[in-house]
């Protein structure tokens, strides 16, 4: 796990130094081990490096293809690189290291873009060809790992964080209208190439791009996901489809212990993380360490689940650690956990595995972690009524939605209205091949963009500003293609995620499979009072919120004299919301 950045020339010039020297600083803490660097005419990579495969210098990157010179800088793991690095060396293929980056290279090498198929893992990756010119920008299925890329005059940069682009300069920050609908309209997911920046983009999930030696740039995607039966599942039964659930998740579970470091669980006590405590015990771990955190209540909102936790951790005799968190330790690192974040994430428990993560770092390298269950096997409340839906595209925005655009409308002044970006969106997504029931519809929306924009991007870049790899066993892109079979009757019967939880029975104990559904709650910044309600005041008042003309003085004070009056669908402040943008935007200096 580290950090990548680099500069592209497409005008005769020399790469910069001096952008990779500016943006290194900014993923330090992704990657605290070391840090490299190469250039070379008209490419410069820069790399910071956590290590946790063949911690020796021969994994060092920016990493060199000794018989071809190409260079590749590489974000995330590669969990089957063993098995590859064994069929490549059958073909003739020599290795100078024992890391998953080398792999990556020699794959590229060997199989070109099919290469990518046989990946299984987490990556973002730069692929550069001195001879061609050409550099090769793909990222991972599940979009997993990030890769923001900025044009420039003449050229083309790449990071893996949206403030390392700014720290090089260049860049047009002005608001991009269409994210900022989609902010305050589709529960602050922005999807890709979209972000709330006019001149960053993110490279799409399942895709690559090859970049010419002129600036020319092609897309391509190699993987999507398709929902419906293959030929034969109709015959499977319920504990068929249980016992593959079971089988795949041990697989997947098994293949995220790759690592030349020990690898821990963020333990929130719900059924998904301890299921995954409960197969690393199967694979003979012991002594595990669990980790596990809490909040003070507030709004007669409890904030924290420990009972759960403690039960699975005192089950499995994992050493346990457990987090309480104060009010005043919230707001004391609100500052540091909203610039940790690439693109604002309105989502409150973002400062839980802000805290939690530095908890973490303390005492390991590599956790895994339970983010994608809900999606992949079918957790959330506005699923069951899509299996009936005549008109998904209504159902799904009523629950969902955090603004119609009439309030959106209302909320911001006009120069940032114009259409109803965020509906067009899920419509548009609703209308392509390869998922044609209602609620096979929003599960792939849900798995494919807004998984990857709010739940998989909030824990990257919490748990890597502690310089903290977290691996996503639920987000296998083989779960996620067995999830997509599974008939939708039985993913939502009962409760929801039931084949899930009948998995999960032959592992762990029936009390936590049992339990109401919970999350990692922060009611402080849900029920805004005291310092929180006067700090979100300050940033929304000050003068440089005025002078950026985002938002309507009617609707903020209105927001601000009774904040828990103006709740979101989903259970979210629209105070915290708009609040959590202009502060994003200020402490980016933006």
């Amino acid at each position: 796990m580290c950090g990548i950045c680099g500069d592209l020339r497409f005008d005769n010039s020399s790469a910069s130094t001096r952008a990779i020297e500016a943006m290194l600083p900014c993923l330090e803490r992704r990657g605290p081990d070391a840090q490299g660097q190469w250039t070379r005419g008209a490419a410069a990579f820069g790399h910071r490096r956590l290590k946790i495969i063949d911690l020796s210098e021969r994994g060092a990157q920016p990493m060199v293809d000794p018989d071809t010179g190409r260079v590749l800088v590489f974000n995330g793991c590669i969990y089957n690189y063993p098995e590859l690095r064994e069929e490549l060396k059958a073909k003739g293929h020599s290795f100078q290291s024992h890391s998953d980056t080398e792999v990556i290279l020699k794959s590229w090498l060997e199989w070109g873009p099919e290469a990518l198929q046989k990946l299984n893992g987490m990556f973002a990756f730069a692929l550069h060809d001195p001879d061609s010119g050409e550099t090769i920008l793909a990222r991972d299925r599940l979009g997993i790992k990030p890769l923001y890329i900025a044009e420039t005059p003449g050229g083309l940069r790449f990071a893996s964080t949206l403030p390392a682009l700014l720290a090089a300069g260049g860049i047009d920050t002005s608001l991009d209208p269409v994210a900022l609908h989609h902010y305050m309209s589709f529960h602050a997911v922005v999807p890709a190439p979209h972000t709330i920046l006019n001149g960053v983009q993110k490279v799409r999930p399942g895709h690559w791009i090859r970049v010419r030696k002129d600036g020319q740039r092609d897309e391509h995607e190699y993987w999507s996901l398709r929902f419906g039966p293959k030929p034969g599942d109709e015959s499977l039964s319920e504990a068929d489809w249980t016992d593959l659930t079971l089988e795949t998740l041990r697989t997947a579970v098994r293949r995220r212990l790759v690592a030349d470091v020990p690898v821990g669980v963020l333990l929130s006590g719900g059924v998904d993380s301890s299921l995954i405590t409960g197969l690393l015990a199967e694979e003979g771990q012991t002594g595990l360490n669990t980790f596990s955190v809490g909040f003070e209540s507030a709004g007669g909102e409890e904030g924290n689940e420990f009972r759960y936790s403690d039960l699975i951790a005192e089950h499995y005799q994992t050493t346990h650690h457990q987090l309480p968190v104060g009010a005043g330790e919230v707001l004391a690192n609100l500052d540091g956990c909203i610039r940790a974040m690439s693109e604002p994430m309105v989502s409150h428990d973002v400062i839980g595995f802000y805290l939690l993560s530095r908890e973490v770092s303390k005492h390991i390298k590599v956790v895994q972690s339970g983010q994608g269950a809900d999606e992949i096997f079918g957790g959330y409340h506005w699923y069951p009524p899509l299996l009936t839906s005549t008109n998904p595209l209504d159902d799904y925005a009523r629950v969902f939605f955090d603004r119609s655009h009439a309030e959106f409308s209302e909320t911001v002044f006009p120069k940032w209205v114009s259409d109803d970006f965020s509906r067009a969106f899920v419509e548009k997504h609703f209308g392509t091949d390869g998922a044609d029931r209602a609620v096979d519809k929003a599960l792939r929306l849900d798995t494919t963009i807004m998984l990857v924009d709010d739940p998989v991007k909030r824990v990257d870049n919490t748990t890597m500003s502690w310089g903290l790899e977290a691996r996503v066993p639920f987000l296998d892109h083989e779960v996620a293609e067995l999830g997509a079979r599974i008939p939708a009757e039985l993913k939502l019967k009962g409760d929801g995620k039931h084949v899930l939880k009948e998995a999960a029975r032959n592992v762990i104990p029936a009390a936590v499979i049992d339990r109401p559904k919970g999350y990692f709650p922060v009611p402080a910044l849900k029920y805004l009072d005291g310092p929180y309600l006067e700090r979100v005041r300050d940033s929304l008042l000050n003068d440089t919120a005025r002078n950026r003309g985002l938002f309507r003085p009617e609707i903020l004070e209105t927001y601000l004299a009774d904040p828990s009056a103006h709740i979101t669908p989903l259970r979210g402040s629209k105070l915290w919301q708009v609040s959590l943008l202009e502060t994003w935007l200020q402490l980016h200096g933006l």
